[in-house]
């Protein structure tokens, strides 16, 4: 594999290309009209418009992108996240115009893409799942029944969905035909499948995963877990490794559960099967994400594993070089999500142009990020700016390191999510360990950070007070030791 193409933008085709370039491979991006200027076009050996700003117009543009890797004699295709990257029909496509798609099966993606077919592809495996329907809902009555004999409150879930799309909690069988109605309506339009299930409700969960990572040889190791708990809207903001709360005896059961779903559909590349934690320290499967996470840096921190290297090995048909006894957990790591949000304003985004952009350097500190001083951020894409990674000798240090570089992180011209997550880091629930994915409801509200501001202003303004009274007062005493300075010049002379 002489040249890859990234089938992405931003943060992760950089990434991508920087891995690669290591291996000695050339790389190859395309880019969106609104991207020319991108830090990713310029790192590239080469780079290709493939079409307007919108991404359906241009990144999912499968047979453009498939015409761009014959024209250059590109080998293989890195997808990163989003866009390409679980579309088992462009993998097809990719594969069949004889391009190595680095990255699962089609087939792979397609069992692990919905959620009942996950159920019932791991369900040979004894794997735990939350209690609830393993097939479609077609009778509402029968599935009320079902809900009753669960217990509410219940969560109906779309077998396509993500992101919180399509997900309903029906908190008594009142309202049960109701939320069904809008949880189906949510799956059509956003996934274009109405497809739902039920589950029973947990109240108060973790949200653990563990990394994956397989060869096309039979080889199946985890890289340990990754803590996903503190989300907004369904979707993660802070991550870490490891988790606070797993003994070593349940990492290692949740591992094996891992590597077993991962054995169940005959995975290889890089993937992450995720995973609901209770407070007793049950554990259920959720769902399988057959690609690179955007947290993986903080499992490549504590692991010592290039995830992306890895991948493009096995898509050359290498086995692993290493076995589950290789792998030991090196300190923790953190990572935060640094959105062009507003979390004041319900997380919106606020999109604008960077005119300040410094990003925060030093020991433990790692930020991948697809942006320069003065650019705008695209309304187009996903409004995340950069991924704030650090890592330390134990969580403390990681903390420590994180709270330093989002003061040193200097971003002017959009809102951001760095407040709320320097608020959160800090907060007693996240230093004890002691939180779950309510944690934003629980504990957040735009007050915090408008108390925080106004703080920070009153203490600005009481230091330039002091300031101004200090360097009047040396003015004096300067003034009247020229006067003495002056005078004594004066007589010595």
């Amino acid at each position: 594999m002489n040249k890859i193409l990234v089938a992405n933008r931003g943060e992760i085709a950089l990434r991508v290309m920087r891995s690669a370039k290591e291996m000695g491979i050339k790389t190859v991006a395309i880019f969106s009209e609104a991207d020319r200027k991108a830090p990713f076009v310029k790192y590239a050996d080469e780079a290709v418009c493939v079409g307007p700003p919108p991404s359906s117009e241009s990144y999912l543009q499968v047979d453009k992108i498939i015409q761009i890797c014959k024209d250059l004699n590109v080998d293989g295709i890195h997808p990163g996240y989003g866009f390409l990257s679980e579309n088992a029909n462009a993998t097809r496509k990719i594969t069949e115009a004889g391009i190595t798609f680095i990255g699962p099966s089609p087939e792979a993606m397609e069992l692990m893409g919905d959620k009942l077919k996950a159920k019932d592809t791991v369900k040979s495996y004894n794997i735990p799942m939350v209690p609830g329907t393993d097939k479609a809902i077609e009778d509402i009555a029968a599935a009320k029944t079902i809900a009753e004999g669960i217990g509410f409150p219940i969560l109906i879930k779309a077998a396509a969905g993500g992101g919180g799309k399509g997900m309903r909690v029906v908190e008594s069988a009142d309202e049960f035909e109701e939320q069904m109605d809008r949880a189906v309506s949510e799956a059509v339009s956003s996934f274009g499948n109405g497809a739902v299930f039920i589950e029973k409700y947990v109240g108060s969960p973790r949200h653990i995963e563990i990394q994956v990572l397989a060869d096309t040889h039979g080889n199946v190791v985890y890289l340990f877990e990754r803590e996903c708990s503190i989300q907004r809207r369904h979707q993660k903001v802070i991550e870490e490794a490891p988790s606070s709360v797993l003994t070593p005896e349940i990492r290692e059961a949740m591992g094996k559960c891992a590597v077993d779903v991962a054995r169940s559909c005959n995975y290889y590349g890089a993937g992450t099967v995720e995973f609901l934690l209770e407070n007793n320290k049950d554990f259920y499967f959720l769902e399988m994400n057959t690609r690179l996470q955007v947290e993986h840096p903080v499992s490549e921190l504590i692991s010592g594993v290039d995830l992306v290297k890895e991948q493009i090995k096995v898509a050359r048909g290498e086995k692993l070089s290493f076995t589950q006894e290789d792998l030991k957990i090196n300190g923790h790591s953190l990572e935060v999500r640094v959105y062009a949000e507003d979390p004041t304003n319900n997380f919106l985004p606020d999109i604008g142009r960077l005119n300040t952009y410094k990003k925060p350097e030093g020991m433990g500190v790692r930020v991948d990020d697809g942006f320069e001083e003065g650019m705008d951020i695209p309304i187009y894409y996903d409004p995340m700016i950069s991924k704030l990674i650090t890592h330390g000798k134990d969580r403390q240090e990681a903390i420590d390191r994180m709270l330093r570089a989002i003061e040193d992180y200097k971003i002017s011209g959009v809102e951001t999510t760095l407040p709320f997550c320097k608020f959160a880091i800090q907060h007693e629930a996240f230093v004890s360990g002691n939180f779950d994915t309510h944690f934003v409801n629980k504990y957040f509200t735009p007050e915090v950070l408008n108390i925080h501001n106004k703080e920070v202003e009153e203490v600005a303004a009481l230091f330039a007070a002091k300031l101004f009274t200090d360097n009047n007062s040396k003015q004096t005493i300067t003034n009247s030791s020229n006067k003495v300075t002056s005078n004594w010049k004066k007589n010595r002379m």
